[in-house]
C-alpha cells in the first residue's frame, strides 16, 4: 500500500473526459450502439502511447463520442470518485470540455447535470467536495466560446469556473480575453492552460489577458526569471501533473522532471492527475511515481498537498479541515 494513501489530497488539475478507461468506454459504447475505431479493451489501452499533445488529443476526443446521456456523465465521473477515494482524494475541482460534446449533438445541460450528480453523490457516499470547471477549447473558434459561456448562464449555481485547455501550441490565451472577462463578470473563477508544450510567454500571457487565478501546467516558467519572481509574488498557484509530462514527451524521465526545480524557486506547485485514465495513474499513483523518481519525502509530500488545499477554489472552512487533516497525516509519519 502507498505511504501517502492517508495523505488528505485535492486535485484541481482532472479532465473528467480523461478518465474515460477502456473498460467503461466499451461499455458504455455498448449501451450507447456506439462503434469504437478498436476491436478490443486491450487495443484501446495499447493506443495510449503518445508522442505529443495532440497524439493524445486525437484519440481522448474519438473516445468521447460514447459518451451520450445524463447518465453517462455520471458513471464516468463516479468511476473515477470511487477510485480516487481509495487513493487519499478529499477535494476536487473537475475540468470538462462541453463543446467537445454539444458538437456531436449532446444537451450542455446533459453534460453538466450528470457530472454534477455524481459530485453530490461523493459528498454523500464520499465525503469528497468539490466542483466544475467549464473548459473552452482553444483550438475552436472564440465565438463558440463566448455562445457556450452564454448557454452555461442557466447552470451558474453549479460551476466554479472556467479555464482554457485542449491544443496550447498555434493556439494563445489572449483571443480568449473577452470571453474571460465575461466570465468574471458572472462570477466565475478563471484558470488556464499555459506553459507545458507553449512557452514561459504562454503563462504571462494567460495572466495578462485572461485574469486566471491558477496556471494549469506551467512547467516551462522556469525558461523565464522574470516570471518565476512574479509568480513566487503573486503566489499563483501551479498545478502541475509529471505523468502526464512523461507520456507525452514534455520530459523523458521523472528523475528529470523540473518539480524540484520548481520548488526550490519557491513556486506554488502541487501535483495532479491530469487525464489518469490515459497517461497511468490517478492522484495517489501520482505521489508514488514522484516519489520513485526521488522527488517525495514526507515533508515535501505535505507542502506540495497544502499547496493544493491554498490554491482550490474551496472554502475557508472546508481548507482548513484539509490542512489539518495534511498536519495530522504529518505529525503521525514522524
Amino acid at each position: 500500500m502507498s505511504k501517502y494513501v492517508a495523505l488528505p489530497k485535492v486535485e484541481l488539475h482532472l479532465h473528467a473526459e480523461g478518465t474515460l478507461e477502456p473498460e467503461l468506454a466499451f461499455a458504455l459504447a455498448r449501451r450507447n450502439g456506439v462503434s469504437l475505431p478498436f476491436a478490443t479493451e486491450e487495443d484501446l489501452r495499447a493506443a495510449y502511447d503518445f508522442t505529443d499533445l495532440q497524439s493524445f488529443l486525437d484519440l481522448y476526443y474519438a473516445t468521447t463520442a460514447v459518451l451520450r446521456t445524463r447518465a453517462d456523465f455520471h458513471d464516468l465521473l463516479w468511476a473515477y470518485l470511487e477510485r480516487s477515494a481509495a487513493q487519499g482524494l478529499q477535494h476536487v475541482e473537475v475540468f470538462f470540455d462541453p463543446q467537445a460534446h454539444t458538437s456531436r449533438g449532446v444537451a450542455f445541460t446533459d453534460v453538466v447535470d450528470g457530472l454534477h450528480d455524481a459530485l453530490v453523490r461523493a459528498g454523500a457516499e464520499l465525503g469528497i467536495t468539490g466542483g466544475l470547471i467549464l473548459c473552452f477549447l482553444r483550438d475552436r473558434p472564440v465565438a463558440e466560446a463566448a455562445q457556450t459561456l452564454e448557454a452555461a448562464r442557466e447552470r451558474l449555481d453549479v460551476l466554479l469556473g472556467v479555464g482554457l485547455d485542449s491544443a496550447e501550441v498555434g493556439f494563445p490565451p489572449a483571443p480568449f480575453a473577452g470571453v474571460f472577462a465575461r466570465a468574471a463578470e458572472l462570477g466565475l473563477r478563471r484558470v488556464a492552460h499555459a506553459g507545458e508544450e507553449a512557452p514561459a510567454s504562454s503563462v504571462t500571457e494567460a495572466l495578462d489577458a485572461l485574469g486566471v487565478e491558477r496556471i494549469d501546467h506551467g512547467v516551462r516558467s522556469l525558461d523565464d526569471p522574470g516570471l518565476v519572481a512574479r509568480l513566487v509574488r503573486e503566489e499563483v498557484p501551479l498545478t502541475v501533473c509529471p505523468l502526464s509530462n512523461l507520456r507525452l514527451r514534455v520530459v523523458d524521465d521523472l528523475t528529470a522532471h523540473p518539480l524540484p526545480a520548481m520548488l526550490a524557486a519557491g513556486l506554488k506547485v502541487s501535483l495532479h492527475s491530469d487525464d489518469p485514465a490515459y497517461f497511468g495513474g490517478y492522484v495517489g499513483d501520482t505521489f508514488d511515481a514522484v516519489d520513485g523518481a526521488g522527488h517525495l519525502d514526507d515533508a515535501t509530500a505535505a507542502l506540495l498537498a497544502r499547496n493544493a488545499v491554498d490554491g482550490s477554489f474551496a472554502s475557508p472552512a472546508r481548507k482548513a479541515q484539509l490542512r489539518a487533516g495534511i498536519e495530522e497525516w504529518l505529525a503521525a509519519r514522524r
